[in-house]
C-alpha cells in the first residue's frame, strides 16, 4: 500500500505526512505495489486515449501515479489523488494501448461526455457483474465496438462495464449486449488542489532521509569491514535509476574512499544509455570504468537462437566476460571487489530474495553489495527528485527499464517506442527474428505479437497464440551441432547398457580437447578414435561422427549420454567468455590457444565448477532440446 494526504493531496510512502500532519487516506495496491510516477510519455498515452475515446480528459493536471499489475504485457493502475481511475495497458491482440476506466474513472467521465456510454433502465436488482439484454437499454452511443469497455449509467448509479457487441447491434440482439462491471452511487471528484512534484518530495522528506541513511548505513556497515575496508569501491552503474540512486548514496556514505563507477557496455545498449552514462559521469568528476562487450552479442546470436526469458544466455555473454576482466584487474593484488548494486526484491520473483550482500556465483571473487533491495520504484523516483539527480532521457520517452534495447524481458509497447525512436537498431533486430521464425515455419505475426520471447510460451500467451490463429509448432531445423540415435538403450551381452548415436558439429580432435572432465582419456588420432573411461563406464568416439556410450545399468548410460552431449555441445558454442576460467581452482583450462578455442588439460580434477558457470551448460537443457534428437531409430527409447 501507499498513502496519500488529504489536506496536500500528494502521495505518501509512510503514513505521516511531513508537510501538514493531516489526515492521511490509506490505499491498497494490486500486485507487488511496485508504484511509480506516470512519466510524461505515459501521460501523453494516456490524454490521447480519453480524449480519442471519451472526447475529454478529466485528470488535467493532475499528478498520475501507475502500479503495475499482472497482464499480457505493459499493464498498470492509473491512480490519480488516491484514486484508481482505471487500467492502462498495451492490448497484445490489437497492439495497441488502451484505457479501461473503473467505476471511479467512469463517474470522472459521466457528466463530460456522451460517449461510449450505456444508459439502463432504473434497475430493481443488483448490476454488479451481470450481463444485461437489449430489453434493459434506456439509450446508448453510437461508438460502441464490440469488447469496448464503456461508461454504465443506470438512475443515480454510474459505473464501467464492457460491451459484447457494436452499438449498432445493441438493439435488436437477443443476447447479452453489455456485462456491468461495478456500478456505485457515490459522486466521485477530483481533489481541487493539484500537487507538483515539489510538494510530493517535501511531504515525505522525513521518510526519503531515514532511507536514504539506512541504505548509506548498508553501504558502511559492510564497506568498512575489516578485510574490505582499504580496498576500492566499485558501483555498477547501468545508467537506469536504481544504480543512478546507488552510485549517489556511495559517494555520500564513503566519502574518504576510492569509489568508482563500472559500467558494462554489452554493445547493445541504447545510445542514449552510453550517453548518459559518461555525461552524467564526467559532468561530476567520477572516474568511470567501461568493460565492452563489442559485438558479442552478434557473434553468438546465430549459434544460440534469440535469447527469450527463460534463456537469457546473453546476459552471460555480454555482461559476465567484459565484468570478468574489470574484476581481475580489481583484484589483481589479492581480495575481493566490492560492487555496489541497485538491485531491487519488487523487480521481479528471481530477485525477490536479495540478501544485503551476496557473492556473484560466477564470479567469485566480486562481493555485491545490495543497499536498496526492498525500495520500491516511487521510493527510487523520490530520492531522484529530492536529490536533483539528472536521469537517462528515456524514462520520458516511455520506458519503465532501459536496459538492452532488444531484451525480451522488454515489453512490447517499449519494442514499439524502439521502432519509433530508432527505426534503424528496430529494423536490424526485427530483420533476423523474423528471419529465424521463417526458418523454424513460424509466421510473422509469431514475431509482431512477441512470442518469440519464451522458449516455452506461458499459459496466458499459449491462449492467445491460440485466439489469434497463430501456429507456435516449429519445424525441425539442421544445427551446427546434433546427435541422433542410432540405437536404442539395450543390454550388452557382457552387462551393462549400450547406446549409440551420430554427431554432428564436433570433429575427433575437438571432443578430445575437453572431454578430459569426463574422465581419462585415450586420443589416436591414427585410429580415428577417442576413449573415456569413466569408472566401469566409458565413451568411445570415431572420426566418422560416431559414438557409443557403455554403462552399468540403464539409467547410468542415460546420464553419462546427456553428460557427452553437453561436453560436446560446450566446445561446439563456445563463446571465450573466460568464466570457466576463473573458477577452475587448478588452471586446467586455455583458452583460444594452438590447442583449440577451449582445452581442458590432464591437470583437471572433475570438480565440476567450469560446468556449473558455462553460460552455454546454463541452458543445456533448452539448447539439447533444439539439437539432440534423442528418439532411437530402433526402439524409439527416449532419454530425459
Amino acid at each position: 500500500m501507499i498513502f496519500w494526504c488529504k489536506e496536500c493531496n500528494v502521495p505518501l510512502i509512510k503514513a505521516e505526512c511531513g508537510s501538514c500532519g493531516g489526515n492521511v487516506l490509506e490505499v491498497k495496491l494490486s500486485g507487488t505495489g511496485d508504484i511509480r510516477f506516470c512519466s510524461p510519455y505515459e501521460r501523453e498515452v494516456l490524454a490521447d486515449l480519453l480524449l480519442s475515446e471519451y472526447g475529454c480528459d478529466p485528470i488535467g493536471l493532475h499528478m498520475v501515479l501507475l502500479n503495475k499489475i499482472p497482464g499480457d504485457d505493459k499493464t498498470d493502475e492509473v491512480i490519480v489523488d488516491g484514486l484508481k481511475v482505471g487500467v492502462l495497458l498495451y492490448d497484445m491482440y490489437r497492439m495497441a494501448h488502451r484505457f479501461e476506466p473503473s467505476e471511479i474513472g467512469a463517474q470522472l467521465l459521466h457528466g463530460l461526455t456522451e460517449s461510449k456510454t450505456v444508459v439502463l433502465k432504473k434497475a430493481g436488482s443488483h448490476l454488479n457483474g451481470k450481463k444485461v439484454k437489449a430489453g434493459v437499454l434506456e439509450r446508448f452511443s453510437g461508438d460502441i465496438k464490440k469488447g469496448d469497455p464503456v461508461i454504465v449509467v443506470s438512475g443515480k448509479l454510474v459505473g464501467s462495464g464492457i460491451a459484447l457487441c457494436d452499438s449498432d447491434e445493441m438493439g435488436r440482439t437477443e443476447g447479452p449486449v453489455v456485462r456491468v462491471r461495478k456500478v456505485m452511487s457515490d459522486n466521485m471528484e477530483l481533489h481541487p488542489k493539484v500537487s507538483s512534484m515539489d510538494d510530493v518530495v517535501k511531504a515525505n522528506l522525513p521518510h526519503l532521509r531515514q532511507l536514504g541513511k539506512n541504505a548509506m548505513n548498508t553501504i558502511k556497515g559492510i564497506a568498512n569491514q575489516k578485510e574490505y575496508r582499504d580496498l576500492p569501491v566499485h558501483v555498477s552503474f547501468s545508467g537506469g535509476k536504481d544504480s543512478l540512486v546507488v552510485l549517489d548514496l556511495t559517494l555520500s556514505a564513503l566519502k574518504n574512499r576510492e569509489v568508482s563507477a563500472f559500467f558494462l557496455n554489452t554493445g547493445i545498449e541504447f545510445p542514449e544509455t552510453v550517453d548518459f552514462v559518461h555525461e552524467y559521469c564526467e559532468k561530476r568528476g567520477i572516474e568511470l570504468t567501461e568493460a565492452k562487450a563489442g559485438n558479442a552479442f552478434w557473434d553468438n546470436v546465430e549459434s544460440f537462437g534469440p535469447p527469450a526469458k527463460d534463456f537469457r544466455w546473453c546476459c552471460k555473454v555480454c555482461k559476465l566476460a567484459p565484468a570478468g576482466s574489470v574484476i581481475d584487474r580489481c583484484t589483481q593484488d589479492g581480495g575481493v571487489c566490492l560492487t555496489i548494486d541497485g538491485k531491487r526484491r519488487h523487480e521481479s520473483f528471481s530477485r525477490a530474495n536479495i540478501a544485503a550482500s551476496e557473492k556473484n556465483p560466477f564470479v567469485p571473487d566480486q562481493l555485491n553489495i545490495f543497499p536498496i533491495r526492498d525500495w520500491r520504484a516511487i521510493e527510487v523516483w523520490l530520492y531522484i527528485h529530492w536529490r536533483g539527480l539528472d536521469y537517462n532521457p528515456l524514462y520520458d520517452r516511455g520506458f519503465e527499464r532501459v536496459g538492452c534495447y532488444l531484451c525480451p524481458a522488454e515489453l512490447s509497447a517499449e519494442y514499439e517506442r524502439l521502432r519509433e525512436i530508432h527505426p534503424d537498431m528496430y529494423k536490424r533486430w526485427n530483420d533476423y527474428l523474423l528471419k529465424w521464425a521463417r526458418s523454424r515455419g513460424l509466421s510473422d505475426e509469431y514475431v509482431k505479437h512477441g512470442l518469440w520471447r519464451w522458449k516455452e510460451l506461458p499459459p496466458k500467451m499459449v491462449i492467445l497464440a491460440k485466439e489469434l490463429g497463430i501456429d507456435t509448432e516449429q519445424v525441425s531445423v539442421d544445427e551446427d551441432f546434433a546427435i541422433v540415435l542410432t540405437s536404442g538403450f539395450s543390454p550388452c551381452r557382457e552387462g551393462g547398457y549400450t547406446v549409440e548415436a551420430n554427431v554432428g558439429g564436433v570433429l575427433l580432435s575437438e571432443a578430445a580437447a575437453v572431454m578430459t572432465i569426463l574422465g581419462s582419456t585415450v586420443f589416436s588420432e591414427d585410429l580415428g578414435m577417442l576413449l573415456v573411461r569413466t569408472g566401469k563406464d566409458s565413451v568411445k568416439f570415431f572420426s566418422s561422427g560416431s559414438l557409443k556410450v557403455t554403462a552399468g545399468s540403464e539409467g547410468d548410460a542415460r546420464e553419462l549420454l546427456k553428460r557427452t552431449a553437453e561436453q560436446l555441445m560446450r566446445f561446439n558454442k563456445c563463446t571465450e567468455c573466460g568464466i570457466c576460467l576463473k573458477v577452475c581452482p587448478v588452471n586446467a583450462i586455455t583458452l583460444g590457444s594452438e590447442k583449440g578455442k577451449l582445452f581442458i588439460s590432464d591437470e583437471c580434477i572433475r570438480c565440476g565448477r567450469c560446468t556449473e558457470a558455462c553460460v552455454v551448460l546454463k541452458y543445456s537443457d533448452r539448447l539439447l532440446s533444439d539439437v539432440l534428437d534423442l528418439s532411437s531409430k530402433a526402439t524409439r527409447s527416449s532419454i530425459e
